[in-house]
């Protein structure tokens, strides 16, 4: 069985965009007087770089739900969208950190993210990427959608910044801003080699899905919303459905009925497990377009789930968020 893609966005993200980045960070240090977005000293708003991202908003979404501003310096809308983020971090005081991204100064970052306009809004929660939104909306859809976020995230069994973004902890008690990659990668790969990843993964091998859901689900009840367990629960979930479709019945049954999110779903995972991806996807996403109210949530519920099973950062996961946040904003 192939195994789920890190969480991490290592690999994703070029550092040697690190020297613009941080000429960039300069200037805006500088011209903090004159209100440059991501400059406003608030504890509760930091800047994310190609360089830092893993560490500042990946890792920092372990504790407390980052929300992502990618903006830059031309952009009007940004502009308009930006004080109004920054100040319902402020006024969130920790439940959640703003995490600016100035997309001239950090290319790399951009791609990985498939940034195709701005302002673009996105949420990371517990390593992974959800919907988010593009352009400068209004703030009452703005609040709406933050505190989506934040349910969320409670949900998942994540508590409020207990300082805000400076006293964030990882899950070892070392700060975020202290970690550099190497010491990230180490950490994911010390992660990997306890028992309850080790059981899972013999057990994937073996080919025994049930005694690997019970692992990861064992883990997950120690660490919820840990990102790894997450991603690979989500992958045997999918090979458990999957063992117990007909599949000739569940392809006939979507062709059918196109707008049944059941059928819909059943024919994506088999698409998924398939490795056809993109078909998956646009099955799902196609169902949440023609829909309306339980049937569309159905389907949208169903297509993150498929989410979990990839790295935030692959191509197709990107490209079909990017799509979900402008059919549901």
């Amino acid at each position: 069985m192939q195994q789920p893609s890190n969480f991490s966005l290592h690999g994703a993200v070029d550092l040697g965009a690190r020297q613009a980045a941080a000429k960039r960070r300069q200037q805006a240090e500088a011209g903090a007087q004159g209100g440059t977005p991501g400059s406003g000293g608030s504890e509760f708003v930091i800047e994310a770089t190609d360089a830092t991202f893993n560490t500042e908003v990946v890792a920092r979404s372990m504790t407390v739900p980052v929300i992502v501003d990618l903006w830059a310096e031309w952009c009007g809308p940004c502009k308009q969208l930006g004080p109004v983020l920054e100040r319902l971090a402020d006024e969130a005081a920790g439940a959640w950190v703003l995490a600016k991204v100035d997309v001239d100064a950090n290319p790399q970052l951009a791609a990985a993210l498939q940034v195709q306009s701005i302002p673009m809004v996105i949420a990371v929660v517990g390593g992974q990427l959800v919907d988010g939104f593009l352009g400068a909306l209004p703030e009452a859809q703005v609040r709406q959608w933050v505190g989506q976020v934040v349910q969320a995230a409670a949900q998942a069994g994540m508590g409020a910044g207990a300082g805000g973004a400076e006293a964030t902890e990882t899950g070892n008690g070392t700060a975020p801003g202290a970690l550099d990659e190497d010491a990230d990668q180490a950490a994911a790969a010390e992660l990997l080699g306890e028992p309850g990843f080790r059981a899972a993964r013999a057990a994937m091998d073996a080919g025994d899905l049930d005694a690997a859901a019970a692992a990861l689900e064992q883990v997950l009840a120690d660490s919820p919303g840990h990102p790894v367990a997450k991603a690979w629960l989500a992958q045997v979930e999918l090979f458990r459905r999957v063992s117990s479709y007909d599949a000739a019945k569940v392809r006939r049954a979507a062709q059918e009925s196109p707008d049944d999110p059941q059928a819909q779903a059943e024919a994506a995972d088999l698409e998924l497990a398939a490795g056809q991806v993109q078909a998956s996807f646009d099955r799902l996403l196609g169902v949440v377009q023609r829909s309306a109210g339980e049937e569309r949530d159905r389907a949208r519920r169903h297509l993150l789930g498929l989410f979990e099973i990839l790295s935030p950062s692959d191509p197709d996961v990107t490209r079909a968020r990017a799509r979900l946040s402008s059919l549901l904003f």
